[in-house]
């Protein structure tokens, strides 16, 4: 008996060749494809990335990219501040009571705009820390994108991207500076902001008006969209103090630089920062001096701290020590804002201060 063999058909030889050309080809394609990625010739249609690739791999920022958002931020959230505010319903509450027993108090519009402020920042920059005024809920989290463009203005005075590691950078959000002067229907006192320190140093800065549509920024080492004045009177200054412990400033005024000297009470951190410099507002009053005598959180100071630092003047604790922006979200010295004085002369005029603030 003949062996029995097996005898192959031409068809299924063909059909079998051309199935495992095609399992080849999409293994090679796919091979291909991965590489290209890695030279950035693959993705979407249109190119760009949906946020900031340095971010992303929790290396470097680049701080011109982190002030274009900060600035947007600071609008969005201005935005939800007016529309609240012009509604008239503002769901006041108090979230306790300040060092001093005044009500801290929280409205939708702090909500709103912290809402909007925090998650523009953290989706553009998800590695770095944010310290915000208020609470974030995350059954309220947002994902808001930015389109990444640089507005004209920051390309203008910044040139060059400027990077730094994504671990060494906080960002200290105010939604709504002055909220006891907002339930008061006292508008131009409002202000929204936004801080970048890089090691605890103010870097960026951004104050802005939601009911002018004034925003202010500046970078250290870097540009600004606004300046100091022309002068000051350093001998019998106007200062700018808290409107809830005026009385308690002008007397220690008086004594130090005499009867002509100035208070100006006011409400809001970053207004009383731009009394200080040349604020196209009609609204917003001047002053020489900044000083605040009790306890004060960060968010408040640190952009105004930034654009000061940035246009060359300075704030301070009331003993002349620097600010930290790390660790604590408060500081306990007082403090003193100045620009083209003698500030060192300032914190000797002044040493009885802190200790009437503490009282």
């Amino acid at each position: 008996m003949a062996p029995m063999g097996i005898r192959l058909s031409p068809l299924g030889v063909a059909v079998f060749c051309l199935l495992g050309l095609g399992v080849l080809y999409h293994l090679y394609s796919g091979f291909l494809a991965g590489r290209f990625s890695l030279f950035g010739l693959g993705g979407e249609p249109g190119g760009g990335p949906a946020g900031p690739v340095a971010a992303a791999d929790g290396g470097t920022v680049d701080l011109r990219e982190m002030l274009a958002v900060s600035v947007l931020a600071a609008v969005r959230g201005g935005d939800e501040v007016r529309r609240v505010r012009e509604s008239n319903v503002l769901h006041e509450k108090s979230k306790g009571k300040t060092r001093e027993g005044a009500d801290d108090k929280m409205t939708s519009g702090d909500v709103l705009s912290n809402r909007k402020m925090f998650y523009l920042l953290k989706t553009a920059f998800p590695n770095v820390q944010i310290n915000t005024e208020e609470h974030v809920d995350a059954t309220d989290q947002e994902v808001i994108l930015w389109d990444r463009k640089i507005p004209e203005d920051i390309l203008k005075e910044i040139a060059t991207p400027k990077e730094v590691p994504a671990e060494s950078v906080t960002v200290w959000i105010d939604p709504l500076d002055a909220t006891q002067e907002y339930t008061e229907d006292l508008r131009k006192y409002v202000t929204t902001m936004v801080c970048v320190a890089v090691y605890g140093k103010p870097v960026l800065g951004v104050i802005h008006k939601p009911f002018s549509e004034y925003t202010a920024w500046a970078m250290v080492d870097g540009g600004s969209n606004v300046k100091a004045r022309s002068s000051y009177n350093e001998k019998t200054p106007r200062i700018v103090v808290s409107r809830s412990h005026s009385g308690m400033v002008k007397q220690v005024a008086l004594q130090t630089f005499g009867n002509q000297t100035t208070i100006i009470p006011a409400g809001g951190a970053g207004y009383k920062v731009l009394a200080l410099l040349d604020v196209p507002d009609k609204n917003q009053e001047k002053a020489d001096v900044y000083i605040h005598v009790t306890y004060i959180k960060k968010w408040d100071i640190c952009a105004g701290n930034a654009i000061l630092k940035a246009l060359g003047g300075h704030m301070t604790t009331l003993s002349g020590e620097e600010i930290s922006y790390t660790g604590s979200d408060g500081i306990d010295g007082g403090l003193l804002a100045s620009i083209r004085m003698n500030h060192q002369a300032l914190v000797k005029k002044l040493p009885d201060l802190e200790k009437t603030g503490h009282k």
